[in-house]
């Protein structure tokens, strides 16, 4: 093969692989031209795709918002039947604190009466020993009166006694009972009624027996007869006494 066929047959070779590969790019925008998402129909599609999906997110959230509603209305009749139930027991308790207090009222009430009472007896029960206490001491003084009025005439007797039996071996006996006698009065609160000769007659306490001519000055006591005897501010009996008579004789 000469030079100018092989030249020859090399350009028919490039030729052919040159056309082969426009026919292969060819065919490639033909397959890059096939339909698209810009055509009428693919766009009609997904509008309706999109309408289907804003529904059907329509449609849940309208289901959400009937739930969120439902939920509301149950709180709320929850709500709605807690109240009821705290106004119940509220009232209840309101109804126990005024029956609480009206109790407390009536106890108050009966604590005082039974304090007045209590104020009372205790008054009554004071004054009760009060005059026991009185008659006590009035009853004892009585018989301690009515001792001493029996015998004081005793002791009147054991001084005369002593009067009429200066140098008689019973004066010294006679004067010890008298001692012992005096004791016993004393301790009674007995005390003498025995004037001095010159004192003032006292008309609650001496009973003038008679008027004698006297030394002493007019109208005092000249002799005491017989001592009388008080026991407290009570006189038993009066000392029996003759008065200085007047110069008259009166």
């Amino acid at each position: 093969m000469s030079d100018e066929d092989a030249a020859d047959g090399t350009a028919d070779g490039v030729g052919v692989a040159a056309e082969g590969e426009r026919e292969t790019d060819e065919s490639a925008g033909a397959e890059q031209t096939g339909p698209t998402d810009d055509t009428p129909e693919s766009t009609d599609d997904a509008a309706a795709e999109r309408e289907a999906d804003d529904g059907r997110d329509a449609a849940a959230r309208a289901d959400d918002q009937d739930d969120a509603r439902g939920d509301a209305e149950a709180l709320a009749a929850g709500v709605a039947d807690h109240d009821e139930a705290l106004a119940r027991e509220v009232a209840a308790l309101e109804a126990e604190l005024a029956d609480a207090r009206a109790e407390l009222r009536d106890r108050d009430e009966e604590v005082a009466e039974l304090t007045s009472k209590l104020a009372r007896v205790r008054a009554d029960f004071s004054n009760y020993k009060q005059r026991a206490k009185r008659k006590q001491e009035d009853i004892r003084e009585r018989a301690s009166e009515a001792l001493v009025e029996r015998i004081t005439p005793v002791r009147n007797n054991l001084l005369r006694a002593l009067d009429q039996e200066a140098g008689s071996d019973l004066r010294p006996g006679v004067e010890s009972t008298l001692e012992k006698f005096d004791e016993v009065l004393a301790d009674e609160g007995v005390d003498p009624v025995d004037p001095d000769p010159g004192d003032e007659v006292d008309p609650e306490r001496h009973q003038v027996m008679a008027r004698v001519d006297s030394d002493r000055p007019a109208g005092t006591i000249h002799e005491v007869y017989e001592p009388g005897y008080e026991m407290g501010d009570r006189v038993l009996s009066e000392a029996k006494v003759t008065v200085s008579a007047d110069d008259d004789g009166e």
